[in-house]
C-alpha cells in the first residue's frame, strides 16, 4: 500500500433510508420485497441484504439526537425527500421479481438495459416504495465491481 493510499474497504455495510410510518414500511419491505427483520423497535428496522450487507429504516426524526448505547455513541442523523437505493438480484429472478411486484400493485416506474461486455446485459428496474424512495432492482454487470469486467456506464 501506497505510504498515502487509504487502507482498503471491504464493502457497504449499510444503508439507511427514512420513513414516516414504521409500520407501513414494514409491511412493504417485508410483505413485498420479502425481508425479514434481524432487529426492530419503533425507531429502527434492519433488515439482512445478501448475507453481507444491512438495509436499515429508521423512523424520520428520531434518529436526529444521539443514541448513547453502553459501548458508545451514536451521532445524530437523518434524511429527507426519495433517496434511491439499488439492490442486486439474479439475472434470471428478474421475471418473477416483475410478476411480484405486479400482483402486490407496485408500479414498475422504469426499466433500463444497460451496455455491457457480457454475453446478456445488465437490467435493472425501478418502483418506489410508500414513503416515495426509489428502489431498483439490478441484474449482475451493470458496475464494473469484478476486476475482470469492464467499465460499461458513460
Amino acid at each position: 500500500m501506497a505510504r498515502d493510499a487509504a487502507p482498503p474497504l471491504d464493502g457497504v455495510l449499510e444503508t439507511a433510508l427514512y420513513v414516516d410510518d414504521m409500520e407501513r414500511a414494514r409491511a412493504f419491505y417485508e410483505g413485498v420485497l420479502g425481508l425479514e427483520a434481524m432487529f426492530a423497535d419503533s425507531r429502527l428496522t434492519a433488515y439482512p441484504i445478501g448475507g453481507r450487507s444491512a438495509l436499515l429504516l429508521f423512523r424520520r426524526g428520531a434518529a436526529t439526537e444521539a443514541a448513547h448505547l453502553p459501548g458508545g455513541t451514536i451521532p445524530p442523523h437523518d434524511g429527507a425527500g426519495p433517496i434511491h437505493c439499488a439492490l442486486s438480484i439474479a439475472a434470471d429472478a428478474l421475471p418473477a421479481w416483475e410478476r411480484r411486484l405486479a400482483e402486490r400493485g407496485v408500479a414498475i416506474e422504469g426499466r433500463t438495459e444497460w451496455p455491457s461486455r457480457r454475453p446478456v446485459a445488465s437490467v435493472s428496474i425501478y418502483f418506489r416504495d410508500p414513503d416515495g424512495h426509489l428502489l431498483e432492482l439490478a441484474t449482475p454487470g451493470l458496475w464494473p465491481l469484478d476486476a475482470a469486467e469492464p467499465a460499461n456506464r458513460g
